[in-house]
């Protein structure tokens, strides 16, 4: 056993965050004989501004990284070595003196449908509530359902899915790759096709983020990345760079290696009340995911115009 952990992983406390955290250390343990003994990988719980707020959509708390902030500050102040995060909520940008380092083989992209009262969104009466926290699968839903309604549900799974059970919500939706995750991918009642409800950026991605100067840590790393998945996301969050998006804003996209090694990115973005969507689509070489990205971002950002995201006045 180690008295002095040789590497500290930071995480969020939250049962999937925890999972994604083990699974990194497994990981490392299996690369890396002198991480094996107990106590020389140490798991290092950090709470974040979006785990303490959750009497407010995510939308109004405002701001970018309220699931990583507290935990870059741990990186930069050497309190942990690396942290793991679940890469939707990952801004665009990191602080400097970090990097993302690595990204696990991304999980199933998709979100489920979760109910007690019906098959599918489809089947739901008009007037029924999806409890959801997202504006990107509001503006969705909405868009495609007018008759439903969609009332704020935070939390975790386990939180959204006894809120459910207590009848706040007749159904909610969350990402397949988290129930999956967690052992759980038996609770869904349907699972969503891409056409009908295009996934967050990056969602089903883990990434390690590590501090820029620590060359031995991120040698550590080297066999956990899976470059095809950090391809894929590269190009989503270089369209969410462009957009400037946040919770915010309904924005979604998803890069996929088609069968010939092309890449085909698709992005759209969303008023909140899912009156209007722009969608467009780009094909290309994955060694240009990040131009794609932009160009795709940037196309939307011209037919958007300024106010888009504008609420309308009462």
């Amino acid at each position: 056993m180690s008295d002095t952990p040789l590497l500290r992983i930071g995480t969020r406390g939250s049962p999937l965050a925890l999972a994604q955290a083990h699974e990194v250390r497994d990981l490392l343990k299996a690369a890396h004989d002198d991480l094996v003994p107990e106590g020389a990988i140490e798991i290092v719980i950090i709470q974040t501004t979006g785990d303490m707020v959750l009497d407010k959509p995510l939308s109004e708390v405002g701001g970018k990284g309220l699931f990583t902030k507290e935990i870059d500050e741990a990186q930069l102040d050497n309190r942990v070595d690396i942290a793991v995060h679940s890469m939707k909520d990952v801004p665009t940008w990191l602080p400097d003196g970090l990097i993302l380092s690595a990204v696990l083989p991304r999980e199933d992209v998709r979100d489920v449908f979760i109910s007690p009262k019906a098959a599918s969104l489809g089947d739901l009466p008009a007037g029924a509530v999806v409890g959801t926290s997202s504006l990107r699968r509001q503006a969705q839903i909405l868009a495609k359902y007018p008759h439903l309604k969609v009332e704020i549900f935070r939390g975790n799974v386990q939180t959204r899915l006894r809120k459910l059970g207590e009848g706040v919500a007749d159904a909610t939706l969350l990402a397949k790759a988290g129930l999956n995750r967690l052992g759980m991918a038996d609770v869904a009642t349907a699972v969503l096709d891409i056409d009908d409800l295009l996934p967050a950026v990056a969602q089903g991605a883990v990434g390690i983020t590590c501090r820029a100067e620590d060359s031995v840590t991120q040698a550590r790393l080297v066999p956990l990345h899976d470059q095809t998945s950090a391809d894929r996301i590269t190009a989503e969050r270089a369209l969410l760079e462009v957009l400037d998006g946040s919770c915010r804003t309904p924005i979604a996209a998803l890069a996929e290696i088609e069968s010939d090694g092309q890449m085909f990115l698709r992005g759209l973005v969303a008023r909140p009340d899912g009156s209007e969507v722009l969608e467009t689509s780009r094909r290309g070489p994955i060694s240009q995911a990040y131009d794609m990205g932009a160009d795709a971002g940037r196309e939307l950002k011209d037919r958007a115009g300024p106010d888009f995201f504008v609420a309308p006045q009462d």
